[in-house]
This record gives structure tokens, sequence and C-alpha cells, in this order.
């Protein structure tokens, strides 16, 4: 099978202000997820496994600590001579430099070194969501329906206010496309995942520029100019997706991992690689208790798991109860400590005295191992299975 000249452009630059003070002072890819994994894996284990070799990370909050973790793509085969991983952080000192204000704005800061890389096709996806996806079907769709731009769709059951909404014709041509309308629901959604022909895209982000000085988000000029201008086809995800953005969905999916309603990272043909260091096994103390959990490496829990998410270095001590929560990386829950429908903070120490979180609520507890934030649960949003 001739595998086409595809450049695939994962847009890792955003602040993920959503996920509160989660992402103050590390980039959104960088969070764990599953315990043992982060976000970043995701795109980029999709792209390994799909045979996409050219990959441009654009980057743009924290820079560096996210590069430290990709390592320049060894963990994913993208550490070649030929093609493989190029970061491309903000610049000076040409056509295209500063802050990007927008993932379409992202584009058009790329569009000289895209045109001078000269590939047939362009894909563009994020570093936040959840989904196993084999690219080259979506190439295949592509080709099929001659399309100038194919979209990844899923459908949405619950609040689809979100996303970018779209009607889908006969040959699955996109007939309509709306950006966050308010109130939508169980609707079809794109998944942030474009495939465009790029002389398309180029001559695209250069006709806006021209005529608007300057581009936002993909939602507000680019993708309704080629649905006025252009063929744009639909190509069916067909399976688990999620978007990661709040608190709510990124708490829920580490949960839903637990009980199989997500992702299957056991799959031997598909499997998630990642950067994650080499750490001891998990260890579980005489007097620990655990069910239903995923119990990352260097972990030790003396205490009472269930429903949970321990994450990379953990340490939860004889007396304490974690319970449909998510630990990221060397949290310390002392003895005492009852935790519910929590998220907690790396690195955070949660000391004795009143229960954290319960019920029909998310509770971030910060770095300081204090209550950063409630958020009752949308009952629209996505929400796991509680014990």
């Amino acid at each position: 099978m001739r595998i086409p000249r595809i450049l695939a452009l994962v847009l890792a630059g955003g602040k993920g202000s959503r996920l509160e003070s989660l992402t103050q002072d590390q980039p959104k890819p960088t969070l764990p997820i599953g315990g043992t994994y982060t976000l970043i894996d995701i795109a980029l284990s999709n792209l390994a496994h799909s045979h996409i070799r050219d990959v441009w990370m654009v980057e743009q909050f924290q820079p560096h600590k996210l590069n430290l973790y990709i390592d320049n793509g060894r963990p994913w085969d993208l550490d070649r001579t030929h093609g493989g991983l190029v970061v491309t952080p903000p610049f000076e000192g040409g056509e295209g430099e500063g802050f990007a204000q927008g993932n379409a704005d992202s584009l058009v800061r790329q569009l000289d070194a895209m045109r001078e890389f000269a590939p047939e096709d362009v894909l563009v996806l994020s570093a936040d969501h959840l989904y196993n996806l084999n690219f080259l079907d979506v190439y295949d769709t592509h080709l099929q329906h001659g399309a100038d731009l194919t979209m990844v769709t899923t459908h949405q059951d619950g609040d689809a206010s979100r996303y970018g909404v779209v009607e889908i014709g006969p040959e699955r041509r996109i007939t309509s496309f709306e950006y966050k309308p308010e109130g939508a629901a169980d609707a079809y959604v794109t998944t942030e995942i474009f495939l465009y022909r790029a002389e398309a895209l180029f001559e695209a982000l250069e006709e806006l520029l021209e005529k608007n000085g300057q581009l936002s988000d993909y939602g507000d000029e680019l993708i309704p100019h080629f649905l006025a201008e252009r063929t744009v086809v639909s190509h069916d995800l067909g399976g688990y997706w999620m978007d990661l953005g709040t608190l709510q969905s990124y708490w829920t999916t580490n949960l839903q991992l637990i009980d199989g309603e997500a992702i299957d990272l056991h799959r031997p043909d598909w499997p998630l690689w990642s950067a994650q260091p080499q750490r001891l096994p998990a260890f579980l103390g005489g007097s620990a208790q655990v069910h239903r959990a995923f119990i990352s490496a260097g972990a030790e829990v003396h205490g009472t798991v269930v429903h949970s998410v321990v994450g990379i270095d953990c340490r939860i001590e004889e007396g304490a109860e974690v319970r449909d929560s998510l630990l990221l990386d060397g949290v310390v829950v002392e003895a005492g400590v009852r935790l519910r429908n929590c998220i907690v903070a790396p690195g955070a120490r949660v000391t004795a005295g009143p229960d954290r979180g319960g019920e029909g609520v998310v509770t971030l507890i910060g770095h300081d191992g204090t209550i950063d934030k409630r958020v009752p649960f949308d009952d629209a949003a996505p929400l796991p299975t509680l014990s």
C-alpha cells in the first residue's frame, strides 16, 4: 500500500484553563491518563500506529516541560533521520511570527513552513482527547470522496454545546456546521481531527487572512469557508471518544478506563506508547484494601482504595480511604483522610481533617492539599458509574 505524504500537526499549545490549577504550571498534554500514560501519548501513539511519520508539534504554553517529556519523539519511534517529530514553538523573524490566538491562527503561523514541506494532505489534531483511530482509514474516506476536507465525527448523546455540531447528508457530505451552539444535544460533533487537501488548506488560509487580517478558532472562519467553497465529508470515528478539557470529563474518563467503558488499554495490536520513567512495581502493604483500581508504578498503598486511579509515586497511608477518585503523580494521602469523587493535583499532601468530596460534585484538591474547586455534576455531560 502506498503511504501518502501526510503532514500531521498536533496542536499542543493551549493553556487548558478549564482544568483550573491542574494546568497552571504544566501543559495539558502532559497530564496523566489512566495513571501510567499522559494525554500526548494518545495522539502520538495513534500517529505511530497509522504509519504517519512526519509530525509537527505546535507548542506555546509551557513548551519546556512538554519537550522534556516527548524526548524528541523517541518512545513513538519518531526520532528519525528522515521525517519524524519537529517541534514548532512561537517564533520571531518572519511571516507568522508571534503567539497564536486560536487553533486556526496556529495553522496560519505554520503556513510558509507547510508550503515548503509540500505535503499532499495535512492532518490536524488536538492533544487532549482519548480515542483509538487509524488515520489511514480517514485518508481512505478522504480519497474515495474526493474531499478537500474530511472531518472525523462522532455522536454526542448529551450536551453538545462545547463542540462543532454537524449535519451529515448523502455520500457523507457535511451539509451544515454550527460552532458551539447553545443548547445543542444528541448531535453529531467534530472530534477536532481534520484531514485537509494541502493546497485547499493553503489557499483557504491565504484568502481568509487577506479578508479578515487574522484568524481565531477553526469554527469561526475556516470550517465555514470550506463548507461554502469546498467539498467537506465526514468520517465516523466509530468508537469511544472523549474531550478531556474539563474537570468532569477528565475525572470521568479515568474512571471509565477502570470499568472498561473507554478505550482498551490492553490491545496488543494498538498499544499506548509512553515516555513515562521506570519505577519499582506498586507496593500493597498488609493493611491495604484495594478494589477495582489502577495502582501505578512506584505507588505505596496501606489504606483503602475503591474504584480509583492512583498515580505514579503516590502514597496512601493506613487508615486513609480513597473512593471514586483520581490521584495524580506524587500525591500523599495521610491517615484519617477520606476522599470521594476527587481529583488531587500532583505532589499534593492531603492531611487529616473533614472528608473531602462527596455526592454530586467533583472536588479538585490543589497542589497545597486544600480544596481548590468544587464542580457540581453536569448531568448533560459524561459521568462514570460510581461505586
